[in-house]
């Protein structure tokens, strides 16, 4: 038996692109299965009685305003102004008939006079609590 004498230079290849379509098909899922994930509490369901079971204190109702970077008010993900804010927080606060509790989430690099009305809307309608989100500081080293 002879041995061939030339060598291919080209070396094992590998055909890339079934991995890439499952990474992208990996990703589409993940991101479909989270947006089913946060849609699935919002849904009216009259859960079963046990007589077993931990009982937990119920979350109170709450609503949460973003404030973007460029001053924008945003109820969910819909723009809002003072006025049509107003009347959704009275309209919330008698649907849930107890007290509403607001979290604000503003960029770190809105003033506060862009709040501030936001804060007189919420007192208005007879908002109590008014929550800020923020995150903890970075400890020092």
């Amino acid at each position: 038996m002879q041995i061939p004498r030339f060598v291919d230079g080209r070396g094992v290849n590998f055909n890339m692109t079934p991995m890439i379509d499952v990474v992208f098909l990996l990703i589409i899922f993940f991101l479909v299965s989270s947006h089913l994930a946060k849609q699935e509490t919002h849904v009216e369901v009259a859960l079963p009685k046990a007589a077993s079971g931990e009982e937990r204190e119920p979350e109170p109702p709450h609503v949460t305003l973003n404030v973007r970077s460029d001053g924008q008010w945003l109820w969910g993900n819909r723009p809002v102004g003072e006025r049509r804010l107003l009347e959704l927080l009275r309209q919330r606060r008698s649907a849930v008939g107890s007290p509403l509790i607001v979290r604000i989430r503003g960029d770190q690099q809105v003033p506060y006079r862009t709040v501030e009305p936001l804060l007189r809307a919420c007192a208005k309608s007879g908002v109590r609590e008014v929550r800020f989100a923020v995150l903890p500081l970075a400890e020092s080293s």
